[in-house]
């Protein structure tokens, strides 16, 4: 073990005796910083995807069976097939610690190491290791001023200095102020109530460019495609998507 590991340890287990935090997923001790908001035991029995799962390659859902990595690019849910987006693809399943994560990035604004290291992976695995520059989708600024801070902007920050891929926050904007989507809404009333939510103040910034485009949660899908299609109008040449997790099922 490197002395900077050793260092680190040390310093985890100092700082868990002396401000001991409780993990958010099941109330037991977090014993390093890196976790985060969730313990050792919630992570490891959290899915998260490493590449070689069976999804669709458009919206990145879960599909049944297995195929070889040569046939993956055929794999087609065909729900997503409207979506203005390129491809989509999450870092795992809402559930456990991922989930633990996302509630507390709500509230404060600390991206985990985990959570920045797992951001990276995904982005380097095709196709979204095409991507040419980071865009986070923007909260409307009246709920940034409620909120403080955007949580997705916070995750496209910490994913532009591991990967070196340019950051543009200020790009894409929220232009119209819409419900928060509740509990039980369809895939229907969630794309209608986000409907020309978005554009684009500098295109020349986004045009010819492969957006990786940041959230933290991926539904049902209308924000990010909605985005993408504002995106896509001025020019951009591809818009991928990466989030945090997203459902078992949708």
């Amino acid at each position: 073990m490197s002395l900077t590991r050793t260092i680190s340890h040390i310093y985890d287990a100092a700082l868990a005796l002396v401000y001991p935090q409780a993990c958010r997923g099941c109330g037991a001790s977090v014993e390093a910083r890196a976790d985060g908001a969730a313990c050792a035991a919630c992570w490891h029995t959290t899915r998260i995807f490493d590449g070689t799962e069976t999804l669709c390659w458009k919206c990145g859902a879960e599909a049944p069976g297995t195929v070889t990595e040569e046939k993956r690019r055929e794999v087609f849910c065909r729900r997503c097939v409207e979506e203005s987006f390129t491809a989509a693809r999450a870092c795992g399943v809402y559930e456990g610690a991922l989930r633990a994560s996302i509630l507390a990035l709500k509230r404060e604004p600390q991206v985990c190491a985990r959570l920045a290291a797992l951001m990276h992976a995904a982005q380097r695995r095709c196709p979204l290791d095409a991507a040419t520059l980071i865009v986070p989708v923007p909260l409307h600024p009246s709920r940034l001023r409620e909120r403080g801070f955007n949580q997705a902007a916070e995750l496209a920050r910490a994913l532009a200095q591991l990967s070196g891929l340019r950051l543009d926050e200020w790009s894409l904007t929220r232009s119209r102020h819409t419900e928060r989507h509740r509990a039980g809404m369809d895939a229907r009333a969630r794309r209608e109530s986000v409907e020309q939510s978005f554009e684009v103040s500098r295109p020349r910034l986004i045009t010819g460019e492969r957006i990786l485009l940041v959230d933290d949660v991926l539904t049902t899908g209308a924000t990010v495609s909605s985005c993408a299609q504002a995106l896509r109008a001025v020019g951009a040449e591809e818009v991928f998507v990466l989030t945090l997790a997203r459902p078992a099922t949708i």
